[in-house]
């Protein structure tokens, strides 16, 4: 077994060497198909590591000293200065005049600088339908409240205190929900302000900034409500001793009629050493025991402190459901998946733009790694689902405007089609090089956030 921190760096180098290889095969696939000139093909940035780099044809495939991206570096007419330096360097090979970069037409240069993005959102649609029509998906079908936490609220949900058992949340901002995912997920990603629709109730208003504290608060915050219905019965523990079977649901406390499993386990963490009566339902017959809760050190699930609470020595698995698709239906759900994914990641990147998300919660590659390791340590799908996730955020950031970048690129390739003339080649290195001190300061920026959340941890 890994460590923590050796499985986040090992997790971290799959996760990105994965995508990085993605979005550049979708570069030099377009490059070769179009007719330029491929010098290198590289995994990282900078100088190649010469042990790690081949040549095949014209080509040289290699992997670099920085692992902080990577590149397809094409025959071009020109050199560009610091852009040259970060992928390896001039050309070792003859550069064919009629196979640069430059010399294919506006549409063609087009194809080539959003491949990459295109690969990356493949990529996710293909991960997503692999899941799909092998995993399944698995969804809690419920969105009704069995209580709310108010002293959990953060600041702007203070309306949700007015649910009661029973209310059931319809939907998010307009948008239907149906199972309990789909709600938190809107909860959770929603710019505010959040409108709220509840069953035969008016829809609340919800304010809560966008911070991950204020958000995880939320979601805490909210109980579902699931039949209280025992998975299984530790072995030596009260409620073995108590005569309770695996399958048995609970009915009733003392004189207090059960509905939910929140309300039973509420109930037993605030009865410690106290004498219960308990009615179960046991295939269709009614049973009545007796069941005294022992102490038991364990985490609050809203506050997140460590009490000593009562302890049952019961399991539960809430009700879900698991669905399988054939092809047709897998391809549907991978690209619904995909699509509601970069949902999210706009709505995130709006929420940075706009202030409405603090900038402390962009997280750079320490957090990726942390992500990931976390991800590597649940189990292989939720890797391969983090795959998918973050391509899709690699697509979307890579469509910024910003020079460097292929979003950057199109830009100039359109300042080219409206002026029906290239830009100089010296307004083109500095905006090219503002384009790295940009980025640079947003990853240096990233990685200093990293750092403080460490050790705030």
């Amino acid at each position: 077994m890994l460590s923590g921190g050796l499985l986040s760096v090992v997790a971290f180098i799959v996760v990105v060497g994965v995508l990085i290889f993605v979005h550049e095969l979708g570069h030099f696939i377009a490059a070769k198909a179009l007719g330029v000139q491929v010098l290198r093909f590289s995994l990282g940035i900078g100088p190649a590591i010469q042990r790690l780099t081949f040549k095949r044809g014209e080509t040289e495939y290699g992997i670099s000293w920085l692992p902080i991206g990577g590149y397809v570096a094409m025959a071009t007419l020109e050199e560009e200065g610091t852009t040259q330096a970060l992928e390896g360097g001039a050309a070792t090979v003859p550069i064919d005049p009629e196979r640069v970069f430059e010399k294919r037409p506006r549409w063609a240069r087009g194809i080539i600088l959003v491949a990459g993005v295109t690969m990356n959102a493949l990529f996710a649609i293909f991960v997503y339908t692999v899941l799909a029509g092998t995993v399944g998906v698995t969804r809690t079908p419920t969105t009704q409240i069995d209580s709310v936490w108010a002293s959990a609220l953060p600041r702007g949900a203070e309306a949700l205190a007015s649910l009661h058992r029973g209310d059931r949340i319809t939907s998010v901002n307009g948008a239907t929900v149906t199972t309990w995912e789909d709600m938190l997920e809107r909860l959770l990603t929603t710019p505010p302000p959040i409108q709220v629709g509840i069953a035969g109730r008016a829809p609340l208003t919800l304010t809560v900034a966008m911070d991950e504290a204020s958000r995880t608060a939320l979601a805490s915050a909210i109980d579902q409500s699931l039949p209280a219905d025992i998975h299984d019965v530790v072995a030596g523990g009260p409620a073995a001793r108590a005569g309770f079977h695996a399958g048995d649901r609970v009915v009733l406390v003392n004189s207090d009629s059960i509905v939910s499993w929140s309300q039973f386990t509420r109930i037993i963490r605030a009865s410690v050493g106290k004498e219960l009566t308990v009615g179960l339902l046991r295939d269709g017959a009614g049973v009545t025991t007796v069941v005294t809760p022992t102490k038991q050190a364990t985490e609050d699930p809203h506050t997140h402190k460590n009490v000593e609470a009562g302890y049952l020595g019961v399991t539960y698995v809430p009700p879900v459901i698991h669905q399988h698709f054939g092809f047709p239906g897998a391809v549907v759900e991978g690209g619904r998946q995909t699509a509601h994914v970069a949902g999210q990641v706009l709505a995130a990147l709006e929420g940075l733009i706009t202030g409405q998300l603090p900038l402390r919660e962009l997280g750079g590659p320490i957090r990726i790694g942390q992500v990931a390791g976390q991800a590597a340590q649940q189990s292989p799908v939720a890797l391969i689902e983090l795959m998918a996730l973050l391509s899709i955020n690699l697509a979307i950031l890579n469509l910024l405007p910003i020079p460097v970048l292929d979003g950057g690129g199109l830009m100039l390739l359109l300042a080219e089609a409206v002026r029906r003339r290239p830009l100089s080649r010296e307004l083109r290195i500095r905006l090219t090089n503002a384009g790295l001190i940009v980025v640079g300061a947003v990853m240096l920026f990233a990685i200093t956030n990293d750092v403080i959340g460490l050790f705030r941890r």
